[in-house]
């Protein structure tokens, strides 16, 4: 099938959806620790109305959470780590400043090096997910960012 390129796409954005075994920890380190917000959350009645999925949203960028539940409680996660061979990068305008804020935020990113370009931040998330914030590098390819966490 051709794509016609007078259409207009129909497709508006990618939203990784992670399914996570402490949802309250998630919420935590993705709204206190990285900035986002709960723009969207699903609490069943049926299950005391306690937080079971949300949408958070940093940006233009989303994601979304789900705890893993199983026989009318938390639990049911895969054997072995969550997001084993998978990187979410979020493309922003200065990943080096988003180290700075992750840094004072207690967040333990990595030091932001030139990997394709781009300047690469990245941390892993309660369950293991990567995370990379990128941005831009007018540095070699390689380069290690020296400057002191502020």
């Amino acid at each position: 099938m051709k794509a016609d390129p007078t259409k207009i796409p129909n497709v508006k954005q990618a939203v990784p959806f992670f399914m996570v075994t402490d949802i309250d920890a998630s919420v935590r380190f993705y709204v206190d620790g990285l900035g986002f917000r709960v723009v969207n959350e699903w609490r069943p009645e049926q299950r005391g109305g306690r937080l079971q999925w949300c949408w958070l949203q940093l940006g233009d960028a989303a994601i979304m959470l789900q705890e893993f539940w199983k026989d009318g409680r938390p639990g049911g996660a895969p054997e072995g780590p969550l997001g084993q061979g998978v990187s979410v990068c979020f493309q922003c305008m200065d990943a080096i400043a988003i180290y700075h804020e992750l840094i004072a935020r207690s967040i333990d990113a990595s030091r932001p090096f030139v990997g394709n370009n781009l300047w690469v931040t990245s941390m892993r998330d309660p369950d293991g997910y990567k995370l990379d914030f990128e941005s831009p590098a007018d540095a070699p390819e390689g380069t290690v960012y020296s400057g002191q966490p502020r």
